[in-house]
């Protein structure tokens, strides 16, 4: 018989879509069902509500196809029948089937519901794909059980989520703009008998018919695979498939028992639940996808031994351990067990480019405590498949957290280039190494689908020296994990001819596997920059501009309150910076921190800053308060860890007088500065026309250019509108150099500008220290689309440019000679850009931007160096009206002859000194010998309350370092201790010098952190 593949496999479709899919219900009965809507406001659906609200109040009946739910409300619903006496002596599995109006696209993103018991307890979430309820009941007997309804809105875009393209303004994300009408429509709600036989037929067919797709059209396999397939489909009666489902099944097999061949490759396969802490729904909803996503997956380990299931985000844990504590204890039973993993050790699963050191190290603590305290111990393996790009600081960040490995998929979306390797070592600025695996199937969302193994075997790009691969597989991004139909197709294809081998395994398991036989695995050195999602350095500026000052706030508390602890005899407020702390690291989530939510996501998060930022503010000042005592002596306190304004660095004192500065309105409009270190000329059009370096006698700005250039660019990305910046954006641009310029009372420029719907004003001067042009710039920003950029050409022949990033710099070329030169045109940076030639350079800082490009021209055979700031954004996905509204930044640019001096600058504009009343000038607690290259990052007590003191220094210029660590206080110990403070090495070496000294060498870029137990009674002021 001549074969004819196509038909065949459309053939075999129809059986599995229709016939057997309807032959796997065996019989199906109503069950009755009532509704109560948790009561809102107007403008804003009720609030989650409690079982026990839920328990006490009024149901009506509601029935499929009746409306419900308005967006991003609660629905509680019960669900009340019996078990058919009928079915006695039946065989088959009996269980609930709760429809609450889903469609087949993507779970996660719709309508969801969690099962309780009568008496609360949770059964499994309901989400499309997976909304059966397992049953207790035998035939006979009735059952009652409640559902926790959320009628969130579907924002991804449907079947194209993938695309972005589907992406497009939307008033759901904001229950303010959502509006009041029902979303739903209630589905099914019934009782079923489900045939065995038929599922699993159903299962098997899919199976080697997803095979036979993957195979070549002249494999002997595929031919045999179509061939039997067809055969089988002729075995069963497509409207009784029930009668010979078996028999079809026992002719498929000697096609399901072949083996896979010798050199397969193999692939551990771990359930996984990525679950966005704030995404297209607020933090809020997470709590509850965490939930009906945990207890998805306690009720499969329990149902099947072989499953096993892995959890990042401490924060996620810590949410079902508040909220619902019955399931907590389900889950840490399975983690007890092994086959519930908690992974990575972070509090959650953040952006790692734009927080600062102290911030990253802070995820790994809080995340590394919990996961101690709750289960007894912690992860060795780093997790973070959808962070967007990872820093060069993170390797040794990792190792000095605990971590031996690291996962990430994220790096599959690069747009222009391809990651060489799928298992690796990454290399990190100082040198740390981790061994690091990206999943060949290029998602941490696999369901086992016959086409995904494939794809991760054609993909994976380290045949020649490894053989295993990494899968997670599970729905997530919304939550849901894996199924049972996917544990199924897994051991279908566990040893299947044609196919890789596939075993469940945990992501430990793995990498101590492919570590073992990668010998001699390749290294990829520095950042791992994603090329794509470029434009969330810039998108929903407020929140950055929160999390900026707020985790320098923190650090800034940390050390006032230390000080007025040890010194003073204060309580240090352990619990409210650790909840502060907590708060500050949840926005920094790899969606929340960029830009990329829902309006109601960043509305939320900068009410949160606000409110940390007052609290902090009111800390620091009751510990300065007990630090000066009371008097009527002004003294500057600095935080910085570098000098400023003659007040040494972590210390207070007497501050200098500001710089003399002289402004002068000239005859042709414009204004002219003059102080010791600079003199500036401000152009009647607002620019900087002129910024002479008087100590290096250098020109900064080019002849005939003009620096502090706002520029305005179209911005209408291809797709993922809040993430991304196309490259074409360069060829729209509009110089905004129209306005007014007068001289100010206060001895400053004061330029306006409008264009557009909106209007700029900017106050110019030379910093009070005297060294520095400061821009103080505000946007009252109404445009749509549209890209803010501040452009500085320097006079300045730089072949790179760095950036600061945690504990150091970063170099990136400023030249385009390769792809991966060219696909960085937008890149991070936290508080400064550095540009330089030998002996010579420049510094652009801010205080709370991330995202800037720099370029190189030839202007009469000579190279110009532009460094460019990104101000602001427009975009109009998922936030509709993403940035509108009043924003205020400041830059410096200053002369800085090296990245030391451009650190200077950033610590200067990042922490200010502040200016308290009081007695006593406090002298610095810790401090380094000055013009070493090592700074103090963090002064603090340990987080274990036992009074130890930490001191975090690193190494910032990229040199090795020898200075000494000086201490205000005795100390009875000292030791080395890693970043999640555990104690190490004992430090002897500072005994025999001095008892308040401990010499210190650093690595360039070495982070090393200190332990110190206080001796109070020797303490001095």
């Amino acid at each position: 018989m001549l074969s004819h593949p196509r038909l065949v496999l459309e053939r075999a479709d129809r059986f599995v879509q229709e016939y057997l899919a309807a032959g796997v219900v065996a019989d199906r009965r109503p069950v009755r069902v009532s509704a109560w809507e948790v009561p809102g406001t107007p403008g804003r659906p009720g609030e989650p509500a409690s079982f026990a609200r839920a328990a006490e109040a009024t149901f009506t009946a509601i029935a499929a196809g009746d409306a419900w739910g308005r967006a991003w409300g609660t629905t509680w619903f019960t669900v009340e029948g019996e078990v058919p006496s009928a079915w006695a002596g039946r065989t088959g599995r009996i269980e609930l089937s709760l429809d609450l109006g889903f469609n087949q696209a993507k779970p996660g993103f719709q309508c969801e519901g969690l099962v309780r018991t009568a008496d609360g307890v949770a059964v499994k979430g309901l989400e499309p794909r997976n909304h059966h309820v397992p049953l207790t009941q035998t035939p006979g007997e009735s059952f009652r059980l409640y559902v926790e309804g959320a009628s969130n809105p579907d924002l991804s875009g449907g079947d194209d989520f993938k695309s972005g393209t589907a992406f497009a303004p939307t008033a759901l994300g904001d229950p303010a703009t959502a509006g009041a009408a029902p979303m739903y429509r209630l589905g099914a709600f019934e009782v079923r008998l489900i045939d065995h036989a038929v599922e699993q037929l159903q299962r098997e067919i899919t199976v080697l018919c997803g095979l036979a797709r993957e195979l070549v059209d002249s494999d002997p396999r595929r031919a045999r695979i179509l061939d039997g397939v067809e055969r089988a489909l002729y075995l069963i009666d497509p409207d009784a498939p029930e009668r010979d489902a078996a028999t079809a099944s026992e002719f498929l097999r000697p096609l399901l028992d072949s083996p896979a061949a010798a050199s397969a490759h193999r692939i551990v396969a771990t359930g996984h639940a990525h679950i966005d802490s704030a995404w297209l729904w607020p933090s809020r909803e997470t709590v509850r996808k965490i939930t009906r996503t945990y207890a998805n997956v306690v009720d499969l380990l329990d149902r099947d031994p072989e499953a096993v299931f892995v959890s990042s985000s401490a924060q996620h844990f810590a949410w079902v351990r508040d909220n619902d504590p019955r399931l907590f204890a389900r889950v840490k039973e399975h983690v007890a067990g092994g086959r519930f993993i908690p992974v990575g050790n972070m509090w959650v699963e953040s952006d790692v480019n734009m927080p600062s050191g102290e911030s990253i190290a802070r995820q790994l603590l809080y995340g590394t405590r919990l996961f101690e305290e709750e289960f007894g111990a912690r992860s060795d393996v780093g997790w973070l498949p959808d962070s967007f790009g990872f820093p060069a600081s993170l390797p040794q960040l990792l190792r000095g957290a605990g971590l031996r490995w690291f996962f990430t998929q994220k790096m599959c979306w690069n747009d222009a280039d391809t990651m060489p390797h799928h298992s690796f070592q990454w290399e990190g600025l100082d040198g740390s190494r981790i061994f690091t695996h990206f999943p060949p199937n290029n998602t941490y969302s696999g369901d086992l689908r016959p086409t995904e193994l494939a794809r991760s075997v054609r993909n994976f790009a380290d045949h020649d020296g490894a053989s295993t691969s990494l899968m997670p597989f599970g729905f997530g991004d919304g939550g849901g994990g894996p199924t049972r139909e996917m544990m199924a197709d897994l051991r279908l294809q566990a040893d299947l001819e044609g196919s890789p081998r596939v075993r469940v395994g945990t992501p430990r398991e793995f990498f101590v596997d492919a570590e073992q036989e990668y010998r001699s695995p390749p290294v990829w050195s520095g950042e791992m920059y994603l090329e794509f999602h470029r434009g969330i350095y810039t998108s929903q500026s407020r929140t950055k501009r929160g999390n900026r000052r707020n985790e320098w706030l923190l650090v800034e508390a940390e050390l006032w309150c230390s000080m007025a602890t040890l010194i003073r005899g204060a309580d240090y407020p352990h619990e409210e910076l650790d909840a502060l702390w907590r708060e500050v690291l949840l926005l920094q989530f790899h969606d929340i921190l960029p830009g990329s939510a829902i309006a109601w996501v960043h509305r939320e998060a900068e009410e949160s800053h606000a409110r940390t930022t007052a609290r902090l503010e009111g800390i620091v000042e009751e510990a300065l308060r007990r630090l000066v005592g009371v008097g009527d002596r002004p003294i500057a306190m600095n935080a910085a860890p570098f000098a400023s304004s003659g007040i040494d660095a972590l210390g207070g004192g007497e501050a200098d007088a500001a710089a003399p500065v002289v402004g002068t309105a000239l005859d042709d409009g414009s204004i002219r500065f003059s102080s010791d270190a600079l003199t500036v000329v401000v152009g009647a059009d607002g620019t900087l026309h002129s910024v002479v370096d008087r100590t290096a006698r250098r020109e900064l700005i080019p002849h005939g250019m003009r620096a502090n250039l706002l520029q305005i660019h179209v911005d209408a990305p291809a797709k993922w509108d809040a993430w991304e910046l196309d490259r074409s954006y360069r060829l729209s641009v509009e110089d905004l150099d129209a306005g007014t310029v007068s001289l100010t009372g206060e001895g400053e420029a004061h330029v306006v500008r409008e264009f557009g719907t909106s209007r700029i004003e900017q106050w110019i001067g030379i910093d009070p220290q005297g060294g520095g042009v400061r821009i103080r710039t505000r946007v009252d920003w109404h445009e749509r689309h549209r890209l803010l950029k501040l452009a500085f050409p320097l006079d300045v022949h730089a072949p790179d440019a760095s950036y600061e990033t945690q504990f150091g710099h970063v170099r990136r070329p400023v030249h385009t000679n390769t792809s991966w030169d060219e696909a960085r045109y937008e890149v991070c940076a936290h508080r400064w850009v550095h540009v330089g030639e030998p002996g010579f350079g420049v510094a652009i800082v801010n205080d709370g931007l991330y995202g800037h490009d720099v370029t190189r021209e030839s202007v009469d055979g000579r190279v110009v160096t532009v460094v460019r700031q990104s101000l602001l954004r427009a975009p109009t996905f998922p936030d509709p009206d993403a940035d509108q509204g009043v924003h205020e930044f400041v830059s410096v640019l200053a002369p800085a002859a090296t990245t030391g001096d451009a650190a200077r600058w950033g610590a200067i504009v990042g922490t200010p000194l502040r200016t308290v009343t009081g007695a006593v000038a406090p002298a610095p607690l810790v401090r380094t010998d000055p013009g070493a290259s090592v700074v103090i990052s963090a002064v603090k007590l340990a987080a274990d309350r036992s009074g130890d003191l930490i001191v975090r220094l690193y190494e910032q210029r990229g040199s090795r370092a020898t200075t000494a660590l000086h201490l205000n206080i005795d100390v009875a110990d000292a030791r080395v201790c890693d970043l999640v403070e555990t104690t190490g090495t004992r430090l002897d070496a500072f005994r025999a010098q001095d008892p308040r000294t401990i010499p210190v060498e650093l690595r360039p870029f070495e982070v090393l952190t200190l332990r110190m137990t206080p001796l109070l009674e020797g303490t001095r002021v």
